[in-house]
């Protein structure tokens, strides 16, 4: 019984700027336009962050657009959305960001049948060097794509 998982948007930069250490999907606490904004496919993750305060989890910055059909009783645009997880993951994340260096960042929003659904992960950020070898590494595998195909 898979769900059919639909994109609403992805954090494109998250996996230039942080070294992926570990994702989790969790569910997001809407109101109903939101979840027609989402709908409509409008979302920005580009500066959002996850906080854990008071063993809750919050998805904070992520902007969803005000549904344009709906009446004077529309959400606000950034305000924080609580994510859903399990007490042992949220444990989990706040050890994490205990450590020096590592923070928690959001990398999709998405449909998972009928749900709205965040992959979230803990990163440690890069270093100059570092993205500079990423990007040494996809173009060769790039060149390396092409030139196999070329034959």
């Amino acid at each position: 019984m898979s769900a059919r998982i639909r994109s609403i948007a992805t954090n494109r930069k998250a996996r230039h700027l942080y070294e992926v250490m570990d994702t989790y999907e969790a569910g997001l606490v809407l109101k109903g336009t939101e979840v027609k904004s989402l709908r409509a496919g409008k979302a920005s993750l580009a500066e959002a962050f996850v906080r854990v305060s008071d063993g809750e989890a919050w998805l904070v910055s992520c902007h969803i657009p005000p549904y344009t059909h709906a009446s004077f009783e529309n959400h606000e645009p950034r305000a924080p959305r609580k994510l859903l997880l399990r007490h042992r993951e949220i444990r989990k994340l706040q050890q994490a960001i205990q450590q020096k260096g590592l923070t928690i960042v959001p990398l999709q929003l998405y449909f998972r049948g009928p749900w709205v659904k965040v992959e979230i992960a803990v990163a440690r950020g890069k270093k100059l060097h570092d993205k500079r070898e990423s990007l040494k590494r996809s173009q060769a595998k790039r060149d390396i794509d092409r030139a196999r195909k070329g034959r």
